[in-house]
């Protein structure tokens, strides 16, 4: 396959998924504004749970009996798993360990009923012995049924849902009417936390309770490491879409910039390595876009990570990033390729204004942007946490 017709195939792609996308913005908003609806607020959503709940007794943190249900893929364990543990004791249940679904893999026919199954078979077993506070799941259409999540309601704690992608992957595939993201399940939940703003009305639409709340960074892993610095730029992330162009015309003007993550030469790192990167780094490169939509942005994982962890920040600009940086102070953002290179040199050549940059993200990260700082404002809505 040449080159030519490579890029036309990775163009039509991208204007396809935009397509389906614009496409199902406009049915949401159509509906959303003709059945009159609103996005609640925390108060609402608070007298919305409590009612489900009249009798629940908030305790004080660190007696809370959470269930957990997610994978790690790779950062869930060490950001997800210590956060939660702040709160009380912990049950985890990994819905890919293939003993749920009695041996069968994720592909085979029937899995998703069998891990179900027991999946509700241990959460049940456990709950008889000591009843949750709080079920907190990962998880999207493709794990879970909703009849498998109304069994799980019944152990009578307030559920609550993460969904990190919801501009892309809110509908996802559907295969025979069973939609492969949150649109199907999201009603089942007391609280369905996004990170993705503009999927409010759609979670309202269907029926769900929604919070706007981006990732966090765990500061006893996302720290700074007393390291030389070794590259002027890196990038620490997934090889696709614009990001090589643009890695590649930086090296063209001269600029050291190093890359890791799968698709690039250098390969994945482990967590640690990566957090070590950014403190060998004099700026770490961010990219805002989703995979295969054209100028349309989301929050990132590593939006959080990289300040918190020391490094100084520079990504994309776009608007779901203000409410928690103060942009040029904080964090640095650029508009287009001429504007990243201006960027890049001013930091490069002002490395005063740069540590007070870096500084002052970092500090802005440990006081408002941890996971335990999430979980403790979620666990609060839910009447979970006094």
């Amino acid at each position: 396959m040449s080159d030519t017709f490579r890029k036309f195939r990775r163009s039509f792609r991208a204007w396809r998924n935009l397509r389906r996308l614009e496409q199902e913005e406009a049915h949401y908003r159509k509906n959303f504004l003709k059945r009159s609806l609103s996005i609640p607020g925390e108060v609402e959503i608070c007298a919305r749970v409590a009612s489900r709940f009249p009798s629940k007794t908030p305790k004080s943190k660190g007696n809370l009996h959470i269930l957990a249900i997610y994978h790690s893929y790779n950062w869930e364990g060490t950001s997800l798993g210590p956060s939660l543990a702040a709160f009380g004791d912990v049950r985890h249940l990994d819905w890919r360990e293939s003993v749920l679904a009695g041996g069968k893999q994720p592909d085979n026919a029937g899995w998703m009923e069998a891990m179900n199954e027991g999946l509700l078979r241990a959460a049940q077993a456990w709950a008889a012995d000591r009843p949750f506070d709080i079920v907190f799941t990962y998880l999207s259409g493709e794990q879970v049924s909703p009849d498998s999540l109304e069994k799980l309601r019944s152990l009578g704690a307030p559920m609550v849902n993460l969904a990190l992608n919801d501009k892309e992957t809110f509908v996802g595939k559907v295969r025979n009417g069973h939609a492969a993201g949150a649109r199907d399940i999201c009603r089942h939940f007391d609280l369905c936390w996004t990170s993705t703003i503009d999927a409010l009305e759609k979670y309202v639409v269907e029926g769900a309770n929604p919070l706007y709340l981006p990732e966090g960074a765990n500061p006893s892993i996302h720290r700074p490491y007393d390291e030389d610095k070794e590259y002027d730029v890196s990038f620490v992330g997934q090889c696709y879409g614009n990001r090589p162009e643009v890695i590649g015309r930086l090296r063209e003007e001269g600029i050291n910039v190093e890359t890791f993550g799968p698709g690039w030469p250098h390969g994945p790192l482990t967590t640690e390595e990566m957090v070590r990167t950014w403190s060998r780094s004099r700026i770490n490169l961010g990219f805002g876009g989703i995979m295969g939509h054209n100028a349309t942005y989301c929050l990132k994982g590593r939006d959080f990570e990289v300040p918190m962890s020391g490094g100084l920040y520079l990504t994309e600009h776009h608007a779901e990033l203000t409410p928690f940086y103060e942009i040029g102070r904080e964090i640095v953002t650029y508009t287009g390729f001429n504007d990243l290179l201006g960027k890049i040199r001013w930091l490069l050549s002002d490395p005063d204004q740069a540590e007070m940059i870096r500084r002052a993200g970092r500090a802005r990260a440990l006081n408002e942007h941890t996971w335990e700082m999430r979980f403790d404002r979620v666990f609060r809505m839910l009447g979970a946490l006094a």
